[in-house]
């Protein structure tokens, strides 16, 4: 079993920067890839950031792609996700999750965490 926590999130106005964190217990941290997935209402939970167990390769949602930056510390069990220029669309709950692969889909996820909400403000 793996456990994750996320947090960060909160209220920013458009164009402004945040950095979300989600902390890792349980098994070995540097067994799993991490990634960030994001759900607004109404919406499916949507594929934004995930990186591999090194951290050596990195893939990006082509609407985050230039603004997030994924980035991990093996030695802290922290992935984080670096926030850029926040849009509107970018308002959601992120979650972050971890598997021994990296995939696009949730589904294919295993271990997820509880969220942490991001709200854009004008």
């Amino acid at each position: 079993q793996v456990q994750l926590v996320e947090s960060g999130g909160g209220l920013v106005q458009a164009g402004d920067s945040l950095r979300l964190s989600c902390a890792a217990s349980g098994r070995t941290f540097s067994n799993y890839a991490m990634g960030w997935f994001r759900q607004a209402p109404g919406k499916e939970r949507e594929f934004v950031a995930a990186i591999n167990w090194s951290g050596g390769d990195t893939y990006y949602a082509d609407s985050v792609k230039g603004r997030f930056t994924i980035s991990r510390d093996n030695a802290k069990n922290t992935v984080y996700l670096q926030m850029h220029s926040l849009k509107f669309e970018d308002a959601a709950a992120y979650y972050c999750a971890a598997d021994y692969h990296i995939n696009t889909q949730p589904e294919l996820w295993g271990y997820w965490g509880q969220g942490t909400q991001v709200t854009i403000s004008s």
